[in-house]
């Protein structure tokens, strides 16, 4: 008994072996390269994962964060000045040769020991300090002196998100760049390629040939060199977050995601930006109100203190061992008045008022040039943002007659001296598309840092 199968059965039954053979194929090649990838696998960082890491991980933040926990256990050390001080005492004495002393009495030189061969005593010291203005003003200058490291701390926070956000960004640039320059490089390649075969077939000159094959050959260390920019780059970053260079991480973005956020951006008048949070204000305000309480402590060093005093003590004296405990005990005020200490005090109170004075010429200087850094920003910004919708509308017209050069150097209607020329501004309007996002970037950074964001 024989079988005769239909030839559409058989053929669709060798089409159906053949996409099951071709899809065991591609699952073992997923398979086969997914294997190393996960060896390698890399992290994905975002810039606010970058900043988290950098605020936990940088040896800056650590350090400000230790100058901090030190200038507490300062202040704690000044406060317990505060605090009445008890003092044990106690002590042994074995007399080698006792005193002689000689009295006269009756016509009679007598000779006499004084003391006992052995000595010993005890006893318990208590002072508490009742007026002492320098104390306080020394625990005044100790709580100063927390502020202050917490604003240095805050400052250097700061300072290291302003150097991550324009470290990111420009990795980011330098990547953006690196792919317009791949595109030019592509372009460059199926040029020469489309001259080569046309050189082949006899339609393009020698000429021609060698201006395409300089083209590419011009346009190969441009491209090492903007891929050695995103190396450099990215190992700075790396730095700055405090992790290890040759962690695989991946800085995830673009400059081109920021557009939404220029165009939607609303640049402020320069007089009402706020330098209230700036930190180097702070800092100025805070030495300050040291130099002030310095002042104060100086004057307060030629005031009179008052202090209580108690002393309780046991002793005894014998020959042997054999003693007998004999107690005492006393309390008291101790005031202490400076007479003549006016003298020198006058002449440090003068210093410290000319001190006064440098530092608030200082602080006008300071709030000065953080006004024209606030001005020159916004300014930055604002061009920023007319550039790049200026270059924006550039690179589109750019693409559009690349496109059209390019049909026409296909059909030869056009030389390939054209198609270079708008293959080099579509190139250009490309990088100073991705430039003006990078200028408004950074320059918003340096107004948030100016300002004392802290994000």
């Amino acid at each position: 008994m024989s079988v005769c199968l239909h030839p559409n059965i058989l053929k669709n039954a060798k089409q159906t072996m053949k996409r099951t053979i071709h899809l065991v194929f591609l699952t073992l090649a997923a398979v086969l390269l997914s294997c190393p990838l996960r060896a390698q696998d890399s992290v994905h960082v975002t810039l606010q994962k970058a900043i988290e890491i950098a605020l936990s991980e940088n040896p800056t933040v650590k350090i400000a964060d230790r100058t901090i926990e030190a200038k507490k256990y300062y202040k704690s050390e000044q406060i317990a000045a505060l605090f009445p001080t008890l003092t044990g005492t106690g002590s042994y004495q074995r007399t080698v040769k006792k005193q002689t002393m000689v009295m006269e009495m009756f016509g009679q030189v007598n000779e006499i020991e004084v003391g006992t061969s052995n000595n010993v005593s005890a006893g318990l010291s208590l002072s508490l300090p009742l007026v002492a203005a320098p104390t306080w003003y020394n625990l005044k200058l100790s709580q100063l002196d927390v502020e202050a490291a917490v604003e240095s701390a805050r400052s250097s926070r700061i300072s290291l998100i302003n150097e991550i956000k324009k470290a990111y960004y420009g990795l980011l640039f330098a990547q953006d760049s690196y792919r317009v320059l791949q595109v030019t490089y592509a372009n460059a390649e199926f040029t020469a390629k489309n001259i080569n075969d046309k050189y082949e077939q006899g339609l393009a000159s020698d000429f021609d040939k060698l201006r395409a094959d300089v083209q590419v050959k011009n346009q190969k260390p441009q491209l090492t060199a903007a891929e050695s920019s995103i190396y450099l780059a990215s190992m700075m970053l790396k730095v700055l977050i405090g992790v290890d260079v040759n962690e695989p991480i991946i800085f995830d973005g673009q400059l081109s995601d920021f557009e939404e956020e220029m165009n939607n951006y609303v640049i402020a008048d320069a007089q009402s930006v706020s330098l209230a949070a700036n930190s180097e204000l702070r800092q100025l305000e805070l030495s300050q109100e040291q130099l002030n309480t310095s002042l104060k402590l100086v004057k307060a060093s030629a005031c009179p203190t008052l202090a209580f005093s108690g002393n309780a003590q046991y002793s005894a004296m014998s020959n042997d061992f054999n003693f007998t405990w004999f107690p005492y005990a006393v309390v008291g005020l101790s005031l202490n008045v400076p007479i003549l200490s006016w003298v020198g005090t006058s002449y440090k109170i003068k210093q410290s008022k000319i001190s006064i004075s440098n530092l608030e010429e200082q602080k006008k200087y300071v709030e000065n040039n953080l006004r024209v850094s606030v001005n020159n920003s916004l300014s930055n910004m604002r061009n920023a943002i007319a550039d790049m919708a200026s270059n924006k509308e550039t690179m589109i017209q750019a693409e559009a007659a690349y496109n059209i050069v390019k049909k026409q150097f296909d059909v030869g209607m056009a030389t390939w001296l054209d198609l270079n020329s708008a293959e080099l501004a579509l190139t250009q309007s490309r990088l100073l598309y991705h430039q003006s996002i990078y200028n408004f970037l950074s320059a918003k950074s340096e107004l948030e840092a100016v300002t004392g964001a802290e994000k």
